[in-house]
């Protein structure tokens, strides 16, 4: 198993961890929000292990934030579920999670995407642009 990847900030530090993920708060988070208000708690499991997640903590450890990269670590990202606990918003940590995010070694070499609907502001700060994307519908 690969040594976590993990940056540090004050207080606050970023994780690859999958030990240290808090599913209970992940899917408290994820509730709330528009995008994944619907998912069940089994399908964010599933999606978490099957993914590269990123936590956002505290300094006692607690997580108050949480990102998901689906990527086949070599030509894409899908970059997705991006949050931070509406407690601490507005302190830069979304920001600093996102770079944390691109700056990961299995990310920062591919292609990455997202959507929202949202926070087009914070996305275009590291060179995201708004164009036309497929989706398949099943």
């Amino acid at each position: 198993m690969e040594r976590p990847v993990e940056w540090k900030k004050g207080l606050y530090k970023v994780s690859d961890s999958g030990e240290l993920l808090d599913i209970d708060f992940i899917c408290r988070e994820l509730s709330k929000s528009y995008w994944a208000s619907d998912r069940v708690r089994g399908s964010i499991v599933e999606s978490v292990r099957n993914s590269l997640s990123f936590g956002l903590y505290d300094v006692l450890g607690k997580q108050i934030g949480y990102a998901r990269v689906v990527t086949d670590k070599v030509v894409f990202s899908w970059i997705c579920d991006v949050i931070v606990h509406e407690d601490y918003r507005g302190r830069g940590l979304g920001k600093w999670l996102m770079s944390c995010v691109l700056d990961h070694p299995d990310v920062k070499q591919t292609k990455q995407r997202l959507a929202t609907r949202d926070a087009h502001g914070l996305y275009e700060r590291f060179g995201f642009v708004t164009d036309e994307m497929m989706t398949r519908k099943t």
